[in-house]
Parts: structure tokens; sequence; C-alpha cells
């Protein structure tokens, strides 16, 4: 799922940091959607990547948590549409009190998605070494990076985009959780309308999609305290037969049938924004980490803002998304 909206909302995040830094923010990783929309068709990249719209679903009786967010996304210049009962169920047959209709969200498979990168990559002249980085020296002119094997790597600049298990140099303020999925059968005579991406104005929400080759998958059931793998497995079938609920009351039409289930670790800032920019006290070390749900997403706007901070420039977005910027709560 290639969401350009925020696991925070923009109301939330505008109660945050204001509603000029909320909306750059939100207006960044619009950008950023549609930038790896059009990298995947320049590139020819087969990821199976289709353009979608997003439907952000309110979670009981009351409309007010969409419209908000509606009220704010329109001043935003945001392309987001508000949908009340009626006007949802006619569309897309789904029974909520409201909904947004976005427009620029898209769906792939990430590991095709990740190899064309890599193969692009190669082409250009990287090298791709597989190792451990257990070292960093960033005292000189240039930086050095101890690998496990005994070599090293030094470079005039290193960027970080470890996913979850950092170095020691780096402090982070993020929260981990365990989220499972599950994918049905192929039934794609029994997908919703438009085969929308959708998801739930909620903290823990539920999120569905499909496949293309007729399956859909659905996650959530968000867990902070089952972080070690043996619980996380433990709890695999009750946190499957919930998904399996949630499915028959959002689309009853779809069969339950489940052939996969898989559940994973992930981390979450507090205000669901990525950590971008210079690693504090490491000269010309930079981090990339997306976090939360929009990671493929954060990863090209870290792309674009740390290759503009290298050749000499700056954004404001270097300081909203900062490593140690201050996070309320």
């Amino acid at each position: 799922m290639l969401l350009w909206e925020i696991d925070r909302p923009l109301f939330e995040l505008a109660q945050l940091y204001g509603f000029e830094r909320a909306a750059r923010c939100y207006r960044a990783s619009h950008h950023a959607a549609q930038g790896l929309l059009s990298l995947v068709a320049q590139h020819g990249i087969a990821c199976e990547m289709r353009p979608r719209l997003s439907l952000y679903l309110a979670i009981d009786d009351s409309r007010k948590l969409v419209q908000d967010e509606y009220a704010l996304r329109r001043r935003a210049d945001l392309p987001s549409l508000y949908l009340d009962h009626a006007a949802l169920l006619r569309r897309f047959g789904i029974r909520r009190a409201g909904a947004l209709l976005s427009a620029d969200a898209a769906d792939a498979d990430p590991v095709l998605l990740t190899h064309g990168l890599l193969d692009i990559s190669v082409r250009r002249g990287a090298r791709l070494l597989k190792d451990n980085a257990v070292a960093f020296d960033s005292a000189a002119q240039s930086v050095i990076v101890g690998l496990e094997s005994g070599l090293s790597i030094e470079a005039r600049h290193a960027v970080l985009a470890t996913g979850y298990v950092v170095p020691d140099i780096v402090k982070l303020k993020a929260r981990p959780a365990s989220s499972w999925a599950i994918a049905t059968r192929r039934q794609p005579s029994h997908l919703w309308p438009e085969q929308a991406l959708i998801w739930e104005a909620s903290r823990n929400y539920h999120y569905g999609r499909t496949t293309a080759d007729g399956r859909i998958i659905l996650g959530g059931e968000d867990d902070h305290a089952l972080i070690e793998p043996e619980a996380r497995n433990h709890a695999t079938p009750t946190k499957v037969a919930a998904l399996k609920d949630y499915l028959k009351t959002l689309w009853p039409q779809a069969s339950d049938r489940v052939d996969f289930a898989w559940s994973g670790a992930f981390d979450t800032t507090h205000d669901g924004l990525p950590l971008i920019g210079a690693v504090p006290g490491c000269k010309n070390i930079f981090a990339a980490f997306g976090y939360g749900g929009n990671g493929i997403t954060f990863s090209f706007l870290a792309a674009e803002l740390l290759a503009a901070l290298l050749a000499g420039g700056s954004s404001p977005l270097l300081d909203d998304l900062a490593i140690d910027r201050d996070i309320p709560g």
C-alpha cells in the first residue's frame, strides 16, 4: 500500500505542530507518492505498480473525525473528497458513517520494486555488499564504516537506511509494535469496487487492499505488548480470527478462506513522521528511516531531501523531520 496519507491524520498533526508545518509534511508525502509512481513508469520497473484511490473510513457512527480531516485537507489543497454514508454505500457498497476518497495512491509488489531499484543502481555503478556494519568513524574528513568481516568502507558521506535495527550512534524516539496480516484465496469476482486501498480513522487501524491476482490482503490488530517472535506467533491464530471477522463486517461478499497469514514487528514515531537528515554528533553521516505505515513513500522523500542536502541545498522539511526534533508526547 503506497499511501501519501500519514499514520497521523492532518488534524492531529496540526494540533502537534500547527497547520503550516503539518500541511507541509502532508504535501511532501503526496509529492513523494506521485514521484514514486513516475519513477517506476520512467524506468519501466516491473513491480505490478497500479495507481489506486484510497478510502479513509470512519470507524463508528460518527462522521466528525473524517469531516474535520476533510476540512483541513481542503485548506491544504490535497486531493480528497468527502463521501457521506449514502455516497459511500452507493459507490463502494461499504456501510460506514462516511469516508474520505483520495487520489494518487498506488499498490505494488515491494520485493519486485526493491529488486528493480537495486538493478538500476548497479547499472549506474553501485556495488552491493552483504555484511554487517559494526563501527562508524566520522572524526576525519571522510566516514569509515567497519564491517563484521574485518573489511572497512571509506566514503565522503554515509546514509543509514537500516530499518528498525539501527547503529548505537543513532538515538531514536520510536515505539515498537507487532502487526498481523492475512491474504485470502484468489477471488477476483468478489473484490470491492475500484479496488481502492482501505484504512481507518483510528490510531490502531485496520487496512485492506487487493492484489493483481485477485486476493484480498487485510492487516492490523496491532499490539505494543507482543513484540518477541514467540509471543507474536502464539497470538497469531487469535489475531487471524479477528481479521477474518473484520473482513466479514467490512465486505460480507468476500470469502474469508485464508491462504497466507503472517506477522512482523515494526516501529512508529509518536507523530507518524519519518526520521530523515543528519545524525546528531556524527559528521557526514545521515539517516533515512521511514517508520510507520509509509516507509516506501517516505524513502522516496528521504532520497530527494538527502540528495539536495549533499548538493548544498536546504529545506524546512529537514527541520520538520530531523532525528533530534522535539516530538510532543
